[in-house]
């Protein structure tokens, strides 16, 4: 995927000649068996991994903020931002273990950088790691970081139209949110059409429609993840948390 914005178009300097090589399907590959590898790590952790995707200012890192608030679940973050390591204290404010990553000019994240971050945290002490993905609809969409649910995130100020304008991110999401919902009104957004696009481009998406900043809709979502919870093998969510 990333060839539409160059990101995957490395140079490559041999006996000082530069020249440059696409070695995007060999990334994705390599990509790949990474993934696969964090996805045993994690499960063998009984670690619920959920990467979270949108376009900037959708509202990811207020999101994972109000889920520290309404949820049981000891959760740590992994943050990529292009620059700056601002999401990742806002999360540690909270007390939440975070770890940045600061991918410079690459617009997505990788398996391998999600490896190396997650050694930084004590995964033995948490349920969820959510990865906060770099904002941007299209690039992340390519690469599998061994999660257990890939999320979209939808803000009611971008729009009824994004998932027919952005299909490949949603297609390959397990759950859609429409954030915001607060602001629906205002800025009239057309919620049942928002829906109807979903279910046209990614039917077998879960939906669910919050606001991080008032809290609506947050007990369905938070319902949902004790499910998936359980799900990866965690048959009680009461023995686990019985052991902090």
């Amino acid at each position: 995927m990333c060839q539409t914005c160059g990101c995957d178009e490395r140079e490559s300097s041999v006996n000082g000649d530069l020249k440059q090589i696409n070695v995007g399907q060999e990334i994705l590959h390599k990509n790949t068996q990474l993934a696969q590898q964090n996805r045993a790590y994690f499960k063998s952790k009984g670690v619920l991994v959920l990467n979270i995707l949108s376009s900037p200012g959708s509202g990811k890192t207020a999101l994972i903020e109000r889920m520290l608030q309404c949820s049981q679940f000891r959760i740590g973050a992994i943050v990529g931002d292009l620059e700056t390591d601002n999401d990742a204290k806002r999360l540690r404010s909270h007390g939440v273990p975070a770890v940045q990553i600061t991918t410079g000019n690459i617009c997505h994240l990788e398996a391998g950088m999600i490896a190396r971050a997650s050694k930084q945290l004590k995964l033995d002490a948490l349920d969820l790691l959510i990865i906060e993905n770099v904002g941007n609809l299209v690039c992340p969409a390519a690469y599998d970081l061994g999660e257990d649910l890939r999320i979209v995130l939808l803000s009611v100020t971008e729009g009824e139209d994004k998932p027919l304008k952005y299909p490949t991110l949603f297609k390959t999401a397990q759950v859609a949110i429409v954030n915001k919902i607060d602001l629906a009104q205002a800025v009239e957004f057309d919620r049942e059409q928002a829906i109807a696009n979903i279910e046209r481009i990614a039917p077998q998406a879960m939906i669910f429609a919050v606001s991080a900043k008032t809290g609506q809709g947050m007990e369905d979502w938070d319902t949902y993840l004790e499910q998936k919870y359980r799900g990866i093998g965690n048959a009680s969510f009461q023995v686990k948390r019985s052991s902090l």
